[in-house]
């Protein structure tokens, strides 16, 4: 007969407890629960920087202002349209783009509607005049030289938004030599005269002021040689110059 062997019997694994697994899911709900509220409280999640950027004639103040948010806010609640919309409701701004940048920076930059030119105010401050004729306070009250000072124009002249457009699509080069603008209407409500730092007077018009600018270097240079002195141009259809008259020395008859 063959030898009988023993087989040990098969021990039972103990079933593990659903109890314990849910616990376990609780704590760890638990502990991220907690974490991510120290974390939204802590100053890694909040504002810490605000940069502005692109600004030239609207105030850093003003920006603030609109934007509406400061250090110590929370960064992850910023919703970054809104913040374009308000910021974009500043006169003097054209588009704004917002980026935030982790940990706590928020990065406003602004496009600034184009100059067209400068004046003095009601309140006798200097201005800066945007393309859509609208003015806005100088922050460092001192007229640049990159754009003229309108001068002698009234607030219901039909030619001032006109003017303010054509000027604002004019490089600054363009206009270096230019000093002053005056309406100096005729027939023509658009006709106006320019003074310029190289002592000529200018009579032209707004409608064509982007075809004769180009040229008034070369003509003033021109006329200068030709009669040795300054005097008044006529940049019209037909383009013409006249010396100024010499004045006469007191006691000459």
């Amino acid at each position: 007969m063959p030898p009988k062997h023993n087989i040990p019997p098969l021990k039972s694994v103990p079933k593990k407890k659903r109890g314990n697994r849910r616990l376990l899911s609780l704590l760890i709900v638990f502990f991220i629960s907690v974490f991510i509220f120290l974390f939204f409280q802590s100053p890694l999640a909040k504002i810490s920087t605000i940069e502005i950027n692109g600004n030239e004639i609207a105030s850093l103040s003003q920006i603030g202002q609109a934007a509406g948010v400061v250090t110590g806010d929370s960064f992850f609640s910023i919703d970054t349209s809104k913040l374009k919309t308000r910021i974009e409701m500043v006169g003097a701004v054209k588009t704004a783009s917002i980026v935030k940048k982790f940990p706590g920076i928020v990065n406003i930059t602004v496009k600034e509607h184009p100059k067209a030119a400068y004046q003095i105010g009601v309140n006798g401050l200097p201005e800066v005049i945007l393309a859509d004729g609208t003015p806005y306070l100088l922050n460092n009250k001192i007229f640049p030289s990159d754009r003229p000072i309108l001068t002698g124009w009234k607030k219901d002249n039909s030619e001032w938004d006109h003017l303010c457009s054509v000027l604002a699509a004019i490089p600054d080069e363009l206009l270096s030599d230019v000093s002053e603008i005056k309406p100096y209407p005729n027939v023509f409500e658009d006709r106006i005269k320019l003074y310029t730092r190289s002592r000529f007077e200018v009579i032209t018009r707004i409608s064509l002021l982007q075809e004769k600018l180009p040229n008034l270097p070369f003509y003033t240079s021109e006329f200068k040689k030709k009669n040795g002195t300054t005097g008044t141009l006529w940049l019209l259809e037909q383009d013409r110059g006249v010396p100024f008259e010499k004045q006469t020395s007191p006691g000459t008859s």
